[in-house]
């Protein structure tokens, strides 16, 4: 068993195999042997069960859920700020790398005035509602695609900007110059960082990603997502969460919005960094609820139609 290759499942995108070739040079490192299996479609894939019944959600990560649970692949290895909460039956996290940059930033052609009339283009609610809620008089577009495509698209607009992440452009090295770094923007949760998952039976697997695990971003991935988790309730909502680790303390930034911006809900808390896999996500949720954000999510989800 010492000599299984380890089959490493990804999405075919420029940024997803950069992410798997990363975690194959970390396990290879480690003297394992591994093979990249770029994975396009889960169509074809006949399984016993009907997906439902794993709990498979995630507009991203399906397929490859799909793939592991079928045996096409051991492990696969995801933006973590795309993964569902509550993964698959028989699925677990095995590791979470340490973070890259999270923040956010606005890519531009010609120089903004933020005090103008300005069209920019996200396909994130997120982004939008913070922008919205920081500049009401702005327009916001939607921008779907992969990181080229919406540079492209940029490019060939006459938009006020475009907002990415900044790991993803980091990662591939293609982040232009013409950016603001957005501080006052509150991250995804989990946002620049990469996870690893197995398949809970698989012991050797498990075994052998473990020992990429980041202690520190394994923890503040987990406060972020539990905030996530507590206040989404099914619901795709502007939520943004930002755990650091700072000394034996976990600092905690999180915000919940309306989705045209108008109504913003944040919190700012503090705990011993021994606390933080003690509810300390969820109880940041719980008071923001508390403090008007069920009524929000409410709004949230006759907005959308949920």
């Amino acid at each position: 068993m010492a000599n299984k290759t380890i089959r490493i499942g990804t999405r075919d995108s420029q940024l997803a195999l950069w992410q798997a070739y990363t975690v194959e040079k970390k396990l290879n490192d480690l003297g394992y042997d591994t093979q990249v299996i770029p994975i396009k479609s889960a169509g074809d894939l006949i399984l016993d069960k009907p997906l439902y019944e794993f709990g498979i959600t995630g507009i991203f990560t399906k397929t490859l859920d799909v793939a592991m649970i079928s045996g096409q692949v051991d492990i696969a290895v995801h933006s973590m700020k795309d993964v569902p909460t509550a993964l698959p039956k028989g699925i677990v996290q095995a590791a979470v790398l340490e973070r890259e940059n999270s923040k956010d930033i606005l890519v531009f052609n010609a120089a903004p005035d933020f005090t103008q009339e300005l069209t920019i283009a996200t396909g994130s609610l997120r982004r939008q509602a913070q922008w919205l809620n920081r500049y009401p008089h702005h327009n916001v577009v939607d921008l779907r695609g992969n990181v080229n495509t919406r540079l492209q698209k940029l490019a060939d607009n006459d938009w006020g900007g475009a907002v990415f992440a900044t790991a993803g452009l980091d990662r591939l090295g293609i982040k232009p110059e013409n950016h603001i770094d957005l501080d006052w923007m509150i991250p995804a949760p989990a946002q620049g960082a990469m996870v690893v998952v197995a398949m809970q039976e698989d012991a050797f697997c498990v075994d052998a990603v473990s020992k990429l695990n980041h202690l520190e971003t394994d923890i503040c991935t987990l406060v972020e997502r539990e905030f996530l988790r507590t206040l989404e309730g099914g619901c795709t909502a502007p939520i943004g969460a930002l755990a650091t680790v700072i000394g034996n303390d976990i600092r905690f930034e999180g915000l919940l919005c309306s989705v045209d911006g108008q109504e913003k809900i944040h919190i700012e808390k503090t705990t011993a960094l021994s606390h933080g896999r003690n509810g300390f996500g969820r109880s940041c949720a719980e008071e923001i609820l508390a403090n008007g954000g069920a009524s929000v999510m409410e709004k949230i989800k006759r907005d959308l139609g949920k």
